[in-house]
């Protein structure tokens, strides 16, 4: 009982303060598009032999998007239509780079070193044809027919401090799964502000001057691999300083996906608290973007997923809210278990269908196009 009437409150809380609309938008913001964290079954084999543990239903099901990913996943968001006649649509916040485990190894993993993600996926399709031939392809098609409208999740999704330590001392779990073309299953512990998949957390403050190439960077990487631009960003596992905030918005990015409760680390372990919603502005010019609806159709919390997330769009709705989805690639991710897929897939073709019966007037965009809404009815 406590439960619920805390997840009340917080879901209200997500849609008192802020920009309004009369409009019933609906965005998908789905995470970790383009990243490779585990790279096959066998693999994830390989590190249950090795007694690699397995923390969440990331380490064990979470892979690069598939060809199979992502032409069912089309199929599923082309299976509605809103009011304008248009499908739904994923916002993936995605990465443009991945670990080269290939160079690594032949340099005894001594080194790190990175790759754009057409030469990973080349790379995958001649290792694992029957799910990643074309499959790059597929990406550049779902981004042509407007299924996709990818924007920047980081440079790529690692923390290089953690992982650069873990190399120098020899890591075990590291180099496990390194040999076996992965970044999953890490130990974090000996890092109490640092993620070892959260790729601007830091120790001391100082380290964010670091950062600020490795944004630069990756932002024009992201539109070498992506064909345009960014201007809207959400760091890996939500965590960045606001010293960072300045190399965003002068590298192009407008908005900034946060937590409606924010804690961000000071540096030394020290954490100031802040409270976000969607339109709020930092001084540095970014227009802040709060989800307010949470669906993980595949996460296993006893929950009717879809009546679950209608609710929350109904509340968002109520408080003329544009309904932000937040999501995770792993729900939709088949290659080590397709059941995993098909459950994901066929919880969120539910939940559109739904969307549209109830909401006939909904209209779904990309996360961007709601930020640029946003912007010129401020104007």
């Amino acid at each position: 009982m406590i439960s619920r009437i805390k997840d009340s409150i917080i879901n209200n809380l997500k849609n008192i303060l802020g920009w309004r609309t009369s409009r019933k938008i609906v965005v998908f913001s789905v995470d970790d598009y383009g990243n490779v964290r585990l790279n096959s079954k066998e693999s994830r084999t390989k590190l249950d032999e090795a007694g690699l543990k397995v923390y969440s239903r990331f380490d064990l099901l979470d892979t690069l998007e598939t060809k199979q990913d992502l032409e069912q996943l089309y199929e599923v968001l082309d299976s509605v239509k809103d009011k304008n006649g248009r499908h739904a649509v994923f916002t993936p916040f995605a990465l443009p780079c991945n670990i080269d485990f290939e160079k690594m190894e032949a340099n005894d993993f001594q080194h790190y070193y990175f790759e754009k993600l057409p030469e990973t996926y080349a790379k995958l399709a001649n290792q694992q044809p029957e799910a990643y031939s074309g499959a790059w392809e597929v990406w550049k098609e779902g981004i042509a027919k407007g299924f996709l409208k990818p924007q920047f999740h980081g440079r790529e999704h690692l923390n290089l401090t953690v992982f650069n330590d873990k190399l120098k001392k020899r890591d075990f779990e590291l180099l496990t799964a390194l040999k076996n073309k992965s970044y999953t299953s890490i130990s974090d512990d000996d890092y109490p502000t640092m993620s070892s998949t959260a790729a601007f957390d830091f120790w001391d403050s100082k380290e964010n001057e670091t950062l600020k190439p490795i944004i630069k960077e990756g932002l024009q990487l992201f539109e070498e691999v992506y064909g345009y631009s960014s201007t809207y960003f959400t760091p890996p596992v939500y965590n960045i300083h606001h010293s960072l905030f300045a190399t965003l918005k002068e590298n192009g990015i407008h908005y900034i996906d946060l937590g409606l409760i924010r804690k961000e680390h000071q540096g030394l372990n020290s954490y100031k608290t802040s409270f976000n919603y969607t339109g709020k502005k930092t001084v540095e010019g970014l227009n802040i973007m709060v989800r307010n609806v949470v669906f993980e159709p595949t996460e296993d919390r006893g929950l009717d997923w879809v009546n679950f997330a209608l609710k929350q769009i109904e509340r968002a709705f109520r408080w003329n809210r544009a309904a932000i989805i937040s999501s995770h690639r792993v729900n939709f991710c088949g290659h080590i278990d397709p059941k995993n897929r098909e459950k994901g897939l066929e919880t969120l073709r539910k939940l559109l269908h739904e969307i549209v019966k109830k909401w006939p007037d909904v209209e779904f965009m990309a996360a961007d196009e709601l930020g640029d809404y946003l912007s010129k009815q401020r104007k």
